[in-house]
């Protein structure tokens, strides 16, 4: 038995009947040479069977404390049930990749069962040219981006021929359901003790807080941008309970030459492709703001010895993206200007202090104001705090299996939050820069649109690196 971190439990809190809090992975795959129709799910089972114990987020369910005075317990689920959690479906013919992703927004749009381990694996059959996919989503409060690489890959391998995995030093023992009394005497006796702690903990995050106000003061440079600076948009808006999902992809090389040639990061020409297609995207619907989109970025402070850990260690920061700049490159120098500075801010706070702040979280009023804000739809009476999330999280650069099919695609599927109706989440895999698009259904109903102008942004990106040359050349 174990309690939950505070900044783990705090996407329970923010969870409401229409603000989904698990995240997932889309990936495509190329069925394996003469499987048969209905074998690949089971080597899948298999599989995932045999490598249960790689992670404890497959086989751990919540337990909640009584009145929410504390934050819940994790148990070793003493019902556990992988036929529950691994299941087998089809798309209806033709089995194109609409209909899949049509599929896979609709899975995405049904909350987690807390009564359960907080995961589910779809195999999904029915797709053209010999492919099947696997849909995967997970609890946000079990894992964060760099936590989600590392479990993903503990079920991929190098080769088509799977792994031999080393079976658990011990072997798994299911725990008992503790009974509320237990439960409400063990939150008793932290609740003593996490005052003190927590008053421990205060004065550096105080402090951090003070040392931050102080840089600021002597800077001369803009500041880095803040929450509630952002314009209104068409997806600043309460969100329903159903998704859509896009998904694409540009080429790494592609990226990596237009960094090379201005001297920025890949993350601040991801940046400027996802800047690019948004003011495009909003242009041609009549509702370009005249103010910059402001995004927040989240960024791992996990520790080199954490990174296995199945929990959350993720801060934010927020950038401008300098869509009110017309200028594909100016806005480009925008944007990497904006990341630095936003670079230093987060540098300026500890990464155990940036932890330290949801020991402060008091559950029963975090959940409840979640509640009320998302159940009278607040978010569409004032203005945002930003505009978008857009995510960056490094893949792997060379070929994987799933249970002996090859990962043709990897794609992955976020969650918006209340007033903010879209997430940007990409992922190198490969050599591509892999897109997607998660969206209230309501905010982007037009979401293939917005991919479409992805590639379109990274291609205007290159064709004003050409024009002075052609202009030299002349």
């Amino acid at each position: 038995m174990e309690r939950m971190k505070g900044i783990d439990a705090s996407f329970l809190y923010l969870e409401t009947p229409s603000n989904h809090m698990h995240v997932g992975m889309l990936w495509i795959l190329k069925r394996p040479a003469g499987d048969a129709a209905g074998g690949y799910f089971a080597a899948v089972r298999r599989l995932l069977e045999s490598r249960l114990h790689l992670s404890k987020t497959y086989r751990r369910r919540l337990v909640p404390v009584p009145f929410d005075i504390d934050h819940p317990l994790w148990i070793e689920d003493p019902d556990f049930d992988l036929d529950f959690h691994l299941r087998h479906i089809a798309v209806p013919p033709p089995g194109d990749r609409a209909k899949l992703l049509e599929q896979v927004a609709r899975l995405h749009s049904r909350a987690l069962d807390r009564s359960r381990p907080l995961w589910e694996m779809y195999v999904i059959e029915g797709l053209a040219d010999d492919q099947v996919a696997v849909y995967i989503k997970i609890h946000h409060c079990c894992i964060d981006g760099m936590a989600g690489t590392e479990l993903m890959v503990s079920l991929l391998d190098f080769a088509p021929e799977p792994r031999e995995v080393p079976p658990p030093d011990k072997p798994w023992v299911p725990e008992r359901a503790p009974t509320d009394l237990e439960i409400l005497v063990r939150a008793s006796v932290h609740s003593v003790a996490s005052p003190l702690r927590s008053l421990r903990r205060l004065p550096k995050v105080i402090g951090a807080g003070v040392a931050l106000g102080r840089r600021a003061l002597g800077r001369t440079e803009p500041m880095p941008a803040a929450p509630f600076q952002a314009p209104k948009t068409p997806f600043n808006r309460a969100l329903t309970p159903h998704r859509r999902y896009a998904v694409g992809e540009v080429s790494l090389d592609r990226v990596k030459a237009v960094k090379n040639a201005v001297g920025a990061t890949v993350n601040d020409v991801v940046l400027a492709i996802c800047a690019g297609a948004l003011r495009r995207y909003l242009d041609a619907h009549g509702e370009l703001p005249a103010e910059s989109l402001l995004a927040v970025c989240p960024v791992s402070v996990r520790q080199e010895n954490t990174k296995a850990v199945a929990n959350n260690a993720v801060s934010a920061m927020f950038v401008s993206l300098a869509t009110d700049i017309a200028e594909p490159l100016a806005r480009l120098a925008a944007i990497r200007a904006a990341t630095v500075h936003a670079k230093e801010a987060l540098k300026a706070i500890p990464a155990h202090a940036l932890q330290d702040w949801s020991a402060f979280a008091a559950p029963l009023v975090a959940a409840q104001a979640a509640r009320l804000y998302s159940r009278y739809k607040v978010a569409d009476l004032h203005r945002p705090p930003y505009n978008v999330i857009i995510s960056n999280v490094p893949g792997p650069p060379f070929a994987l299996y799933l249970a002996g099919a090859e990962l043709v695609h990897s794609y992955p599927i976020s969650l918006p939050i209340e007033g903010i109706g879209l997430n940007i989440t990409i992922m190198s895999y490969r050599n591509d820069v892999a897109i997607g698009l998660t969206a209230d259904r309501e905010a982007v109903p037009d979401i293939e649109r917005l991919m479409a102008e992805m590639p379109a942004a990274l291609a205007e990106l290159e064709a004003a690196l050409a024009g002075p040359k052609k202009k030299k050349s002349a």
